[in-house]
């Protein structure tokens, strides 16, 4: 196309944050940065006085100390501001507003708001709380809980004490909570006594107590109630409710442990696509700065605004979410089903709430536009300045239908990265065109390229997405990882000092960015990254499956779980085996591990080594030409996935 979908008014970006930001970094250090191209510029060529600045500009509390970068040639091994002092938490609260500090709709069954001075409260009696059960700096606090409230005052009061936080949501089965939480050790754990989804409340009591049973060092369950207001808790040993956790204690101005740049505040889990998966962790200045970035700069969020996004809190979306609280914004959550109860409730609590930034997926743009909804006949939207979108590429058609039936007049942003940095490589730019089908821009400060095989930066055709300088949300490393060897071999083995990222990735002529997809065999449905081990972990165990093999099919603009299993000698795949497997799955990992499609083969390609080959088996189905078969003992057996009748259809 010829015509940006959209452009910003001469007064968007005047009045634009990433404006201000510009005329301030030239006023200080004595630019001529003219436009955005510039801005990124500077901030790569000279990321040490960027990311100070950056501190500076946006307020934040705390000390950086005298020193920005060390050892800032080496990937990993870099070390941002080491002589810092700083509270995430602290952070956070100072932002909040004073009357509506967090907002929650659960479905249409629960609706409440707090001020700041109720988070703040609740804030203070939960850090007393833990403090009282033992829990301080570098300690771990678990939640398998629903994305309200009481989780982000959760959150804030383990941070104050410098303990580390991780989370995921209460849909994840048994398996799926002890492979995560019991590498980990946490101390404490919350849950709710139930979440809704789609208009039913699932009980979750007997699932935390089975968890509990492999988690020895727990010295606390917290369960806040959600769909009962007094749930009977005898069920789960030793538990408390969230009321009479805090019973013992009164309000009062919440302390602050002051930690270092680099300490650790969130435990995020990669896909698990080789064992059980990995323990990401993040640490408090990198989260708190790039975050800040984010909604300040590139979604343009100002002090007053509102701010929503549509996630759970196994998702790094949640994490990237309640940062908004130190930009000064009200935190408009949401728990259940995007389209309980008639599939407007969203675009109903944006309109309520007076939402700025409306954050979802790909996935949910995608389902919306099949369903016939149109928001833009239906709904205001008035508020709604900037739609966000990740989790998975949005197609053409996808930037289309949200200018045709969502808004006309609104900051359409694409955005990926990922839980690997908990942020984005490449998002939105509020002062520059909207171009159909592509991602606007490198986040400032992140130097990411599209690398050929050869390590070359291309333009203009695909290539891997990397980063070819440190930027403070690199993860601190892997949990459990002493030598650091799991990490760099994530990230960093293919390239010396470089990220490796693992999309594809291209630059268009505008400056924009496509991704096509994942570089690995890691599944994607929805956007929602799911790895195959978790799944072959549940299948395995029944009795009628030998061994299976899962892929990602790409299907109707997204990509759909398809799962291969070799029975028993003489068996054959019925509706009553099919419907076995899928409950297995969706217990114990979660809904969205559930496949599409279930085939029965009788072989799956091995490498010679023994392994299962995803990617050759992902390629047999798709039509495209096996590499390396040589590498295969037996490639034969690739004959059985090519042109399977059973996928051409839904």
């Amino acid at each position: 196309m010829d015509t940006p979908l959209w452009s910003p008014s001469d007064e968007r970006i005047a009045q634009a944050n990433l404006t201000a930001f510009r005329e301030a970094a030239n006023a200080r250090f004595g630019l001529r940065l003219d436009d955005y191209d510039a801005l990124y510029n500077w901030s790569i060529a000279e990321k040490e006085r960027f990311w100070r600045f950056l501190w500076d500009w946006a307020g934040l509390t705390g000390d950086l100390g005298a020193v920005d970068l060390l050892d800032g040639d080496r990937m990993p091994g870099a070390r941002w501001f080491p002589e810092a002092s700083l509270s995430y938490a602290e952070n956070l609260l100072a932002g909040a507003p004073d009357e509506n500090a967090v907002v929650f709709w659960g479905e249409d069954k629960v609706k409440y708001r707090w001020s700041g001075a109720e988070l703040k409260a609740t804030v203070s009696r939960l850090q007393q709380a833990l403090k009282a059960k033992g829990v301080g700096k570098g300690d771990r606090v678990a939640a398998i809980m629903p994305n309200m409230p009481e989780t982000l005052a959760a959150m804030i009061a383990t941070a104050s004490l410098g303990a580390v936080w991780s989370s995921c949501s209460p849909d994840f089965g048994i398996q799926g909570i002890t492979d995560r939480f019991g590498q980990i050790e946490p101390k404490v754990v919350f849950a709710p006594d139930a979440y809704w989804y789609n208009g039913k409340s699932h009980d979750v009591r007997a699932k935390v107590a089975e968890v509990l049973k492999d988690l020895p060092t727990v010295v606390a369950t917290v369960i806040v109630p959600y769909v009962d207001k007094a749930p009977d808790l005898s069920a789960i040993p030793g538990a408390v409710g969230f009321q009479e956790f805090m019973a013992p204690h009164s309000a009062a101005e919440p302390a602050f442990e002051r930690v270092a740049f680099d300490h650790p505040l969130f435990i995020l889990y990669s896909s698990g696509t080789t064992g059980k998966p990995k323990c990401i962790v993040h640490g408090t200045g990198g989260a708190l700065l790039q975050h800040v970035k984010e909604h300040r700069l590139h979604c343009d969020l100002k002090n007053g605004d509102r701010l929503f996004y549509f996630t759970t809190c196994g998702w790094m979306m949640w994490n990237w979410l309640v940062t908004g609280l130190a930009s000064g914004t009200t935190l408009v959550l949401y728990d259940g089903s995007p389209f309980a109860p008639t599939g407007n409730i969203l675009f109903d609590y944006a309109d309520a709430e007076q939402v700025t930034l409306f954050g979802t997926s790909a996935k949910f743009i995608q389902s919306l536009e099949k369903s016939g909804l149109e928001p833009i006949k239906t709904h205001s939207l008035a508020s709604v300045r900037t739609l966000t979108s990740t989790g998975s590429p949005l197609m053409p058609e996808n930037f289309e239908f949200v200018y045709r039936s969502i808004k006309q007049d609104i900051h359409l942003a694409s955005i990926s990265g990922g839980t690997d940095i908990m942020s984005c490589f490449v998002l939105g730019n509020p002062i520059s065109p909207v171009w159909t089908g592509e991602i606007q821009t490198r986040g400032l400060g992140m130097a990411v390229e599209a690398f050929d095989d050869n390590g070359h930066a291309v333009r203009g055709e695909k290539g891997e997405l990397v980063c070819t300088r440190p930027f403070p949300s690199m993860p601190i490393g892997f949990w459990a990882d002493p030598d650091g060897s799991k990490y760099r071999a994530a990230y960093f083995d293919r390239f010396p000092n470089v990220w490796v990222h693992g999309d594809f990735i291209e630059q268009t002529v505008h400056g924009g960015w496509v991704i096509y997809g994942r570089s690995d065999a890691v599944l994607n449905p929805g956007g929602v990254r799911i790895g195959t081990a978790e799944i072959y972990r549940q299948v395995e165990q029944l009795p009628e499956i030998m061994e299976a093999v899962c892929i990602g099919q790409e299907w109707d603009g997204d990509v759909r779980v398809v799962l291969f299993v070799v029975l028993r000698e003489g068996m054959k795949l019925d509706e009553a085996l099919a419907t076995t497997i899928r409950k297995r799955i969706k217990d114990n990992c979660s809904p969205r591990h559930v496949p599409a499609k279930i085939v029965q083969v009788t072989d799956i390609p091995r490498t010679r080594s023994g392994k299962i080959t995803e990617l050759a088996v992902r390629d047999a189905v798709h039509g495209r030409p096996i590499k390396n078969t040589e590498a295969l003992s037996n490639p034969q057996a690739l004959d059985e996935f090519r042109e399977r009748t059973e996928l051409s259809g839904a």
